[in-house]
C-alpha cells in the first residue's frame, strides 16, 4: 500500500480556549455521531464496524466491532496494543499486522500505563490490572465505584497510585490507593466522558460529550472549556508534556500545554484511540474510525497512513 501524508485542507489556525466558534458542517455532523455513540456505549456498542472480531493475523487494523484504546510499549515504538470490544490485539511492526492478544471478548475502552510493566484497562464491565506488560490480568472490583461502566480512565503520571475513572452516567471518581477505593470528584464532568488524561503538573483533561475538551486545575472541583470539539481521546507526550493530542473529528495538537490547538489531521469518519511513544518522543499513533492507522514522527505536525 502506498504511504500517504494527510494534512488539513487549509493551513491550520490556532484555536484559543475558551472562545467558541461555529464549526464546519462536517464537524457538526460528527458531533451528532458522537452524541449517538454516548447512548450506545451504555449498551456495550461504540462505533460498530461489523463482524465478530479477527481470529488470526490480519493485515491492517483487525476487523473488530470497534476501536477503543491504544498503547505503545515503553521501549519499542513499533510494539502496540489496541483495545477493542473484543479484547486486546498486539502489533510488533508498527501497526502493519495485528494478532489477538489477551482479554478476549472484553471491552477494553481504556489502556493506561502506570509504570514500565504495570498497565490498567477499564471499560464496559471490565476493570483489570496487569503487572507483566499486558500478558496476564487481575480483575479489580472496588465497591466504592458506582458501576463498572468506565468510559474514561487515566493515571496521574506524578503519582501512579492516583487513578481517575469516568463512570458512565455517574461522574468522575479518584483513587489514591492504586484502585483499592474511589471517591467522587465531580458529578459535573465524568458521566459522559471518553478521553481522559492527567498532565505532570496535575491538570485533568476530559473529553466530555456535551461540553468539548474541558480542563480542571484543582482536582476536578471546577472546569473550563479548552477546545470546542467532540473529543474521544486525549494523550500527553510523556517527554514533552506541553505537546498534547486530542482526537475526535480529527487530530488536534497543542504545543503549549493546552492553551491553543491546531487541527493537524482530518479524517472524514473521525478518529479515536491515540497514543504517544515514550522511547521515540516524536512518534504517536491515532486510529481512524474508517479502519486506518495514522502515524507521526515529528511530534504531531504531519501524519502518514500506516500500510
Amino acid at each position: 500500500m502506498t504511504t500517504r501524508t494527510r494534512r488539513p485542507a487549509t493551513k491550520p489556525r490556532p484555536i484559543k480556549a475558551p472562545k467558541r466558534r461555529e464549526e464546519p458542517r462536517s464537524r457538526r455532523l460528527w458531533w451528532l455521531v458522537a452524541g449517538a455513540a454516548l447512548a450506545l456505549v451504555g449498551s456495550g456498542v461504540f462505533y460498530a464496524f461489523g463482524g465478530g472480531g479477527s481470529t488470526g493475523t490480519t493485515e491492517g487494523l483487525p476487523r473488530t466491532p470497534d476501536y477503543h484504546s491504544l498503547l505503545v510499549a515503553p521501549d519499542d515504538p513499533q510494539s502496540l496494543l489496541l483495545g477493542t470490544h473484543n479484547g486486546l490485539y498486539r502489533s510488533s511492526d508498527g501497526g502493519r499486522t495485528w494478532n489477538p492478544h489477551t482479554l478476549p471478548g472484553q471491552d477494553a475502552m481504556n489502556l493506561e500505563r502506570a509504570s514500565r510493566g504495570t498497565i490498567w484497562t477499564a471499560g464496559h464491565l471490565v476493570f483489570a490490572k496487569s503487572e507483566d506488560g499486558g500478558e496476564t490480568w487481575t480483575d479489580v472490583r472496588p465497591d466504592t465505584l458506582p458501576n463498572l461502566d468506565l468510559h474514561g480512565f487515566a493515571v496521574d503520571p506524578g503519582n501512579p497510585d492516583t487513578l481517575y475513572a469516568a463512570a458512565a452516567g455517574a461522574g468522575l471518581y479518584r483513587s489514591r490507593d492504586a484502585g483499592a477505593t474511589f471517591e467522587l470528584v465531580s458529578q459535573e464532568v465524568g458521566g459522559s466522558v471518553f478521553g481522559l488524561a492527567v498532565t505532570p503538573d496535575g491538570r485533568i483533561l476530559a473529553g466530555d460529550g456535551g461540553r468539548g475538551l474541558v480542563e480542571s486545575g484543582n482536582g476536578g472541583t471546577t472546569w473550563r472549556e479548552v477546545l470546542p470539539a467532540a473529543i474521544a481521546g486525549v494523550a500527553v507526550n510523556p517527554k514533552d508534556p506541553q505537546r498534547i493530542l486530542a482526537t475526535g473529528p480529527g487530530a488536534y495538537l497543542s504545543t503549549d500545554g493546552g492553551a491553543t490547538w491546531r487541527l493537524v489531521l482530518e479524517v472524514e469518519d473521525g478518529v479515536g484511540p491515540v497514543a504517544w511513544s515514550a522511547s521515540a518522543p516524536g512518534a504517536a499513533y491515532v486510529v481512524g474510525f474508517d479502519r486506518t492507522l495514522h502515524k507521526t514522527t515529528d511530534g504531531g505536525e504531519t501524519w502518514t497512513v500506516v500500510g
